[in-house]
């Protein structure tokens, strides 16, 4: 093997996103040397003469700077932020091309001319080194101009790439900082002199229409803007190397604020986050992460890198980014070895984001007033305008005074940026001449002068399970976690948020791509509806029935016409099955289609200005509700086949392989957000949905109201044909959820298997000889399946072990083993003890575990003969360690290919949910759940934020999927509940509106504003219900009593 040529082992720091106050690492500083006194200038020989070193800077202009020969790195990017008067440096650094033309970081500590092959001719140029993933991390604005304008050269790079909508978002802010307020022929002249983007003709008209909604924005907040709008797109800061896998797979590494990532092509696969990284190294061209063992998982991770250059390159910069990201203090020194040493000694040597932070913080330079102004003699009106404060920039020319000696001011020479042939990447974005001065634009002034706005800095979206996906960043935000968002976080495959007009948010403290134009604006108008909109408790009714019309309609669309053409581009769907699948499913969509064109008319009559104060005929849904009801229960035919046509669909994806591969391709796509199979079921539980809305229509309504008659006609027409349709769709769910876990678990091969039914599924944490163990269980009418998910690129789950329900017993345990919410399951092949988070959970376990079990001894079938045929070639194995041991060894081979046979799963199904958020969900709670779906507008607030954005919410299988309109084909972000409070808002929450939820999950908090007392108590209600996963006693009521709640 050789020797590791480089390693650096990484610090965990739990609980904090910068870093514990220990810290790691070695730096090349000597014994009692700082970093000023070691790159100084080495004492230079009188012969020796100055090298000319030109860098191009952020807003495309050269500067020529002479340094010494023996200059280190440090020296020349002093004397860059001397001449700059920049502050936050340490976000920034210097990059060049080598002689394989892949981007380098100047080091600090080393000479420049070590480090640069052809110092004379090659064209350096600052950029920006760490991205952080908040702009309001960022203390001064000259700073967030500075990232404006690396986010202009990554747009002109194909660096940072997007959607055309919000390519042209971007652009339109960056005019607006640059050029003023929009003037449709002065844009258009400007655009063809300075290219933004590759190819932005096509999508100029795009862009004009963003900046003309502009108006009256300053460059300081267009600048924000561009940040806000660029740290949610999943490319943000992300510099590709060149990689591939063991197996040969390409692939493409990257280095962020929270770890390695693995892309393949423009789509985030992978994240290694720092907390889970023990240690870094490389050897020649391969690049090793180690991860902290979690159980029997691989723990080392390799990929291969172009050469061995390429591979220490991208060392250096992860070691940079956990040490900048990640710690508290600057790594200590580290004394030189005696005799020899071995590996690379390369640490990160400038301050931490930590350090930085305080030191702004600290300092009196924190928000110093500077005058800004737009390059454009037009803008000098509102510039000069003594109410609004000066802070217009010339984007392309923001250069601000030096602050430095003299002696160093004198050691730059200007050059405008078209007078020097670079031999670099193209800059599409060239500066424009000007008459100002290019080094006037920022100008210190006293602040006593200047009253400075102030901007908040902390508005975090989380990208991880806990928050709204986005990336996403976990979503996470999740980080929406994007929405993470991200992400998670983050929580859900990568998304491009795909931003119209209405996407971008009028203040600098909104983020555009969450907020609409105008948050005060929104307010106004929809106080003015609320007035002039009639107020019967009835209209909301009926309001819910379009809004929840207007959703099912999208996901009938998804088979009839998204799946529908997937099938067909690829010819993958036998005759037969394409006809007995669209031929039941074509007619319900037609009929709805007109239903609901029903409803927005009657909607319409209802609410108009001139008919909204008086009573009338159009002040009713009854008889349209009859009408149809009446009329769709000639299609109950086609309901009854749906059995047939998921059970056909099932079959034929096991027996053909392409039709396999078009369906999971399918389930990839943005439109189909919830598993395809589920889709099929729609339109029964619909049936079930007009049956709780008619029944709350009756008993809202008086005996004597002209609409009690119709809505009860109505109603007893649907409930005819649910009570026909009940078992048929028990059955069907039962069958869909298994269809769903055979895709998610591996080590079984039908577990659709006639007479199984699903019952639990939650995480619980098995005891082993290493401890306690998170694993994910799977509850089933003959059988219990324990499985665990690896932290490599598969996402599915593995199953270690399968128990028998018959002759199993179950006891509570928490005084045996000292384990809170432990208890012990006894089988005739082994005995295993589990512990759930709550007791609560640990009651669910129980009582379904007990009742199964029941229902085992009752069943004639006996499971053993069942299990032998279902699970793949395992033994049965007496002993829990052998068992663990053969874990270990599977899972090294399995992630080991993991990056070239990725299983992607959607991160806001149930069985995922619950191994993040450690809850468990039944049947019985996704029966509920599917009674309480709902869709409508609501106003979005964030935790820190100050705005409400409207966003159109679709309620179902747990989770929150949002859209800009009720036309958006496909959501921006979703946030799975499990696990999530729903409650009013409380004092300390700071909100005085009416109508307001708030929804919390540890730290994760989210405000929605509904338009009425009905709405807002129907959103309380149904998230509470499908949510609360009460206990199975609670939920075995008749259903008068279950409905209850709605009077």
């Amino acid at each position: 093997m050789g020797e590791i040529e480089g390693t650096y082992r990484v610090l965990q720091t739990p609980g904090s996103r910068l870093g514990a106050q220990k810290t790691v690492g070695v730096s090349t500083l000597e014994s009692g040397q700082n970093l000023s006194t070691a790159m100084g200038p080495s004492p230079a020989k009188t012969h020796e003469r100055d090298l000319p070193i030109k860098i191009r800077m952020l807003d495309n202009t050269v500067e020529v700077l002479d340094i010494e020969s023996k200059y280190y790195g440090q020296t020349l990017l002093t004397e860059v932020y001397k001449h700059l008067n920049l502050i936050e440096s340490d976000y920034f650094g210097i990059e060049f091309q080598n002689i394989q033309s892949y981007w380098i970081w100047l080091e600090p500590m080393k000479p420049v001319i070590k480090q640069v092959r052809r110092p004379k001719t090659t064209m350096l140029r600052l950029a920006v080194k760490f991205f952080p993933p908040d702009p309001g991390q960022l203390q001064e604005e000259y700073t967030r101009y500075l990232f404006a304008l690396q986010i202009k050269r990554d747009l002109a790079e194909e660096r940072l790439t997007c959607s055309d909508n919000t390519a042209a978002l971007l652009v339109s802010h960056l005019l607006q900082s640059e050029i003023g307020d929009f003037d449709e022929s002065e844009d258009r002249e400007h655009l063809k002199t300075n290219q933004y983007l590759p190819n932005q003709e096509r999508i100029e008209g795009k862009i004009l229409e963003f900046h003309r909604k502009h108006v009256g924005q300053t460059p300081a907040e267009s600048d924000f803007q561009v940040l806000e709008i660029a740290r949610k797109l999943e490319m943000y800061g992300i510099r590709f190397h060149l990689a591939s896998d063991r197996e040969g797979t390409k692939i493409n590494l990257a280095v962020s604020h929270m770890g390695v990532l693995v892309f393949q092509g423009n789509t985030k696969i992978n994240t290694f986050n720092w907390s889970k990284v023990r240690k870094l190294s490389f050897k020649r061209k391969r690049f090793l992460i180690k991860l902290h063992p979690e159980g029997p998982y691989q723990d080392t991770l390799e990929f291969l890198l172009g050469s061995r250059d390429e591979c220490k390159n991208f060392w250096k910069i992860c070691v940079e980014y956990h040490t900048f990201f990640r710690l508290f203090d600057q790594p200590k020194p580290k004394a030189k070895a005696v005799f020899f040493t071995r590996g690379s000694s390369f640490r990160y040597s400038g301050r931490t984001q930590k350090q930085l932070v305080d030191y702004i913080k600290d300092s009196g330079m924190k928000k110093t007033p500077y005058e800004r102004r737009h390059s454009k003699a037009r803008a000098s009106t509102r510039a000069s305008n003594t109410d609004v404060p000066k802070q217009s920039v010339p984007f392309t020319e923001g250069l601000r005074t030096s602050g430095s000696p003299a002696s160093a001011a004198a050691l730059f020479h200007s050059v405008h940026s078209s007078a020097i042939p670079t031999p670099v990447l193209p800059i599409f974005a060239e500066t424009s001449p000007s008459s100002l001065d290019p080094r006037a634009p920022y100008t210190r002034i006293p602040e006593k002068n200047t009253a400075v706005p102030t901007e908040a800095a902390g508005r975090k979206l989380m990208q991880q399970p806990g928050s709204p996906v986005l990336q996403g960043r976990p979503v996470d935000h999740p980080q929406l976690s994007s929405l993470m968002l991200k992400s998670p976080l983050g929580l859900n495959p990568a998304f491009q948020v795909n931003l119209n007009a209405a996407g971008q948010g009028s203040s600098p403290l909104l983020s555009p791509v969450l907020s609409d134009a105008g948050g005060a604006r929104i307010e106004e108008d929809d106080e003015m509806r609320r007035k002039r909109c009639p107020t019967d408790k009835a209209y909301f009714i009926a309001k819910e029935i379009l809004a929840t019309e207007r959703t099912y309609l999208k996901d009938l669309e998804v088979i009839t016409v998204w799946f529908r053409s997937a099938v067909i581009k690829e010819n993958a769907m036998p005759e037969g099955l394409m006809t007995l699948l669209f031929s039941n499913i074509d007619p319900l969509y037609e009929f709805h289609r007109g239903f609901l064109k029903e409803i927005e008319q009657r909607l319409s009559l209802w609410e108009g200005k001139t008919n909204a104060h008086m009573k009338g005929d159009y002040q009713r849904i009854g008889d349209v509700m009859l009408r149809n009801m009446r009329t769709l229960k000639e299609f109950t035919s086609y309901l009854q086949k749906h059995d047939e046509v998921l059970t056909e669909l099932e079959k034929a994806t096991k027996r053909l392989k392409k039709l396999e591969m078009v369906y999971k391709d399918f389930e990839l796509q943005k439109v189909c957000y919830l598993p395809l199979n589920t889709f099929l079921l729609k339109p029964i539980q619909r049936l079930m949905h007009y049956k709780l809305i008619l029944g709350r229509l009756c008993k809202h309504y008086t005996a004597e109201h002209q609409d009690f008659a119709d809505c009860c006609n109505a109603l007893k027409e649907v409930t005819e044909m649910t009570s026909r349709l009940q078992h048929s769709l028990i059955r069907l769910e039962n069958f869909q959820k298994l269809t769903e876990l055979q895709h998610d678990l591996i080590g079984i091969d039908n577990l659709t298997a006639p007479g199984r039914e699903f019952i639990r599924e939650g995480c619980l944490y098995k005891l082993t000889k290493k401890g306690l163990q998170q694993r994910m269980f799977f509850l089933f009418s003959d059988m219990l399946l324990y499985t665990s998910k690896g932290v490599t690129g598969t996402n599915q789950f593995k199953i270690h072990g399968h128990l028998p329900l018959h002759g199993m017993l179950v006891e509570e345990s928490e005084n045996e083993w000292a384990v809170p919410h432990c208890f012990t399951i006894y089988s005739a092949q082994k005995t295993i003890v589990v512990a759930a988070s709550t007791r609560l959970e640990m009651g669910k376990w129980m009582e379904d575990l007990n009742m199964a079990i029941e229902m085992a001894k009752k069943s004639t079938e006996k499971s053993d003969m069942l299990l032998e045929n279902s699970l793949c070639s395992r033994s049965n194995r007496s002993s829990d360690e052998v068992s663990l041991e053969q874990e270990s060894e599977d899972d090294i081979h399995s992630s080991r290919s993991s990056l070239d046979r990725q299983s992607h799963h959607r991160a806001n199904t149930t069985v995922h949910v619950c191994w993040y958020r450690n809850t468990s969900v039944s049947m019985t709670d996704h029966s509920v759940a599917v009674e309480n779906q709902l869709s409508g507008y609501l106003l979005r607030k964030f935790k820190n934020s100050n705005g409400w954005q409207k966003l159109w919410v679709v309620f179902t299988n747990f989770c929150l999927f949002f859209y800009k309109t009720h036309q958006d084909d496909y959501p921006l972000a979703s946030l799975p509940l499990l696990g999530y409070a729903v409650s009013s808002p409380g004092e300390a929450d700071g909100i005085q509106k009416d109508y307001v939820f708030k929804l919390q999950f540890k730290s994760h908090v989210y405000f929605f504003r509904a338009e009425s007392k009905y709405t807002f108590e129907r959103w309380m209600e149904v998230i509470k219900r499908a949510t609360s996963s009460p206990a199975r006693s609670n939920l075995l009521l008749p259903k008068d009593e279950k409905d209850s709640h709605t009077d």
